[in-house]
């Protein structure tokens, strides 16, 4: 049940002495204290965040500061408390989704978008994976662009998923081009899934963290879930499947137009890539750089671009993603200028 919001009148030391107060109430004092954290670590993050102040009573808190941080304080306050009804943990990644998405969106009046599987619930920590998420679910063909953290493979996986246990789909077909491996995969040891796997590894990493280890392995097995590289979508017609494309930035033109082919009837289609991590030979174009011009207008495709702002992994990942792209701008202004 949503908490009762009631407004005191100006009072209090605070962040804002001219703000009024917000006072929540929650019913369940054990659920607040899970909404609060450990030693309220979680209104800690919030106050710091949002920019106001959080008193906790028993089962109640009393915000204060400007109208607009109140009520971006309570809708993260709200959502996370109704998070703890639905039985389902709070980390404090959880409150920072939270958080960012105050922080950049009104509160949605619609439909939560999210992700539900029988091992975990996956909701967007940012806005732009809310579009990211919202377009999986509209189209057929998506593609997710942007740097490393910002969930562009585990949010396709997780759909995939989600479609497969829901009926939407009969199998999941996970691919991605071995370009790392180079002229040297016939030198690995092993046969040619010992090979690729360890490129493949990502992947797998997904899949078992929302289903668990057992069963994934039982559909790896009866083919309900294939994950191979790239090479082997050759001539195949992926029917009624959930296929998605990871490190696509490594494809070439050929590659790419031959895999977005494949695409067959019911079938849905996902293709990732960070355009800032190209292995592709010099002189040799990327197939998803290519893709994203020719395709971009054409109906019931979708081209989302996640950002910095939507990293979630570590706050430090965030921080050196930004540090290289400004190195990379003042390389090249100091190349563009340091002609003989």
């Amino acid at each position: 049940m949503t908490p009762d919001i009631a407004r005191a009148a100006n009072g209090g030391a605070g962040r804002e002495k001219t703000g009024e107060l917000t006072v929540l109430s929650f019913d369940d004092n054990r659920l607040a204290g899970l909404l609060f954290g450990e030693h309220d670590r979680n209104l800690a993050l919030i106050e710091n965040r949002l920019g106001v102040d959080i008193i906790a009573r028993g089962n109640q808190v009393t915000l204060r500061g400007s109208e607009h941080a109140r009520r971006s304080a309570a809708g993260v306050l709200n959502e996370l408390y109704q998070r703890a009804e639905a039985g389902l943990d709070i980390t404090t990644g959880d409150v920072d989704g939270a958080i960012r998405m105050a922080m950049a969106l009104p509160k949605p009046s619609g439909n939560v978008v999210e992700i539900r599987t029988r091992r975990k619930v996956v909701r967007p920590r940012s806005p732009g994976q809310r579009i990211y998420l919202e377009a999986l679910d509209r189209d057929e063909l998506v593609f997710g662009i942007g740097p490393a953290g910002t969930g562009k493979t585990y949010l396709a996986v997780a759909r995939g998923v989600q479609a497969l246990l829901a009926g939407e789909v009969d199998r999941i077909i996970l691919s991605r081009p071995a370009v790392e491996a180079g002229e040297q995969l016939g030198f690995l040891p092993g046969d040619m899934k010992e090979k690729v796997d360890p490129y493949l590894r990502p992947l797998y990493d997904a899949l078992h963290d929302l289903m668990s280890m057992d069963r994934a392995a039982k559909m790896m097995a009866d083919g309900t879930i294939e994950i191979a590289p790239l090479a082997f979508m050759r001539g195949r017609t992926l029917s009624n499947a959930y296929v998605i494309l990871d490190e696509a930035q490594n494809t070439t033109t050929q590659q790419m137009k031959m895999f977005l082919t494949r695409l067959g009837e019911g079938a849905r289609m996902v293709i990732t890539g960070d355009l800032s991590q190209i292995d592709l030979p010099a002189g040799t174009k990327s197939g998803l750089v290519e893709a994203v011009e020719i395709l971009r207008g054409v109906k019931g495709i979708s081209i989302v671009r996640l950002k910095e702002a939507d990293i979630v992994r570590h706050p430090l990942v965030a921080r050196i993603v930004a540090a290289y792209e400004r190195g990379s701008a003042e390389g090249g202004e100091r190349d563009a200028g340091s002609g003989d």
